[in-house]
C-alpha cells in the first residue's frame, strides 16, 4: 500500500472533518503521520493498518497503535460501527477489491474518508495524448513500478458511489499544489483537479 508523507494537502482536509475525541481507523497508514497529527491536534483515539514492515516500525515510533495486515483480507477483526471515521488516503487505487473495501469501511465506521489521484486531471490527459503514462505529484510512479492497479476519475468514483448507494457528504478537489479547485461544473472540476477527497456515509 502507499505510505503517508508529511505536509500533504489531503491531510489538512481530513483533519478538518475530524472532531476532538473521535475514533479513527487509518487504512494503509504508512508511517502514521496522519494519526499522529490527529492525536496531537484533535485528541482522537487512533488505530492504523499497514502491511510494510518499515512503515509499521515508523508508525510505532510515532506513537501510533498499528496492526500489520493486508487490506485485501478485509476488516473482519473490527466490530460494526467501531469507529467514527475510517480513512483510506491515496490508497484506493492500489486495492483490488474496491467495492469490498468501501463496504467494509462503512460497516466498521460511521463515515468513510477517501482520497485518490484523479486520472482525468488535464496534465495526466496531456501525458497520455503525448504517448506516455502520466507521472505527477499525485501519480508519482513510472508505469513499470507503480503499486496502482486502478486508474479512475472523480466522475467514475461518484458513479460507483451512486451504484453502491453511498452518500457523498462532502467533496474537496485539489490541484497539484494542494490548493482547492473552484469550477463551474463537475466536468470542469474533473479536468482541473489532481487529487480528490471524499466524505462518505451509507445512504439513509
Amino acid at each position: 500500500m502507499t505510505g503517508h508523507t508529511l505536509g500533504r494537502a489531503d491531510f489538512d482536509v481530513i483533519a478538518g472533518w475530524v472532531e476532538p475525541g473521535h475514533r479513527v481507523l487509518d487504512l494503509g497508514c504508512g508511517d502514521g503521520s496522519l494519526l499522529k497529527r490527529l492525536i496531537e491536534t484533535r485528541g482522537i483515539q487512533g488505530w492504523g493498518i499497514e502491511i510494510e514492515d518499515a512503515n509499521v516500525l515508523a508508525a510505532i515510533g510515532n506513537g501510533v497503535n498499528v496492526i500489520q495486515s493486508n487490506l485485501e483480507n478485509g476488516l473482519a477483526d473490527f466490530a460494526e460501527g467501531a469507529f467514527d471515521h475510517v480513512v483510506l488516503s491515496r490508497t484506493l487505487q492500489t486495492v483490488r477489491h474496491t467495492e469490498g473495501i468501501l463496504r467494509e469501511m462503512l460497516r466498521v465506521g460511521r463515515e468513510a474518508v477517501v482520497s485518490f489521484p484523479n486520472f482525468a486531471y488535464w496534465k495526466n490527459l496531456r501525458a497520455v495524448l503525448d504517448g506516455r503514462m502520466p507521472v505527477s505529484e499525485d501519480l508519482p510512479y513510472q508505469w513499470y513500478d507503480s503499486p496502482n492497479v486502478r486508474f479512475f476519475t472523480l466522475l467514475d468514483f461518484e458513479a460507483l458511489c451512486a451504484q453502491m448507494g453511498l452518500a457523498i457528504r462532502e467533496r474537496r478537489v485539489l490541484d497539484e499544489k494542494g490548493n482547492p479547485v473552484e469550477a463551474g461544473d463537475d466536468r470542469e472540476l474533473n479536468f482541473l483537479g489532481s487529487l480528490a477527497v471524499y466524505r462518505l456515509t451509507r445512504a439513509r
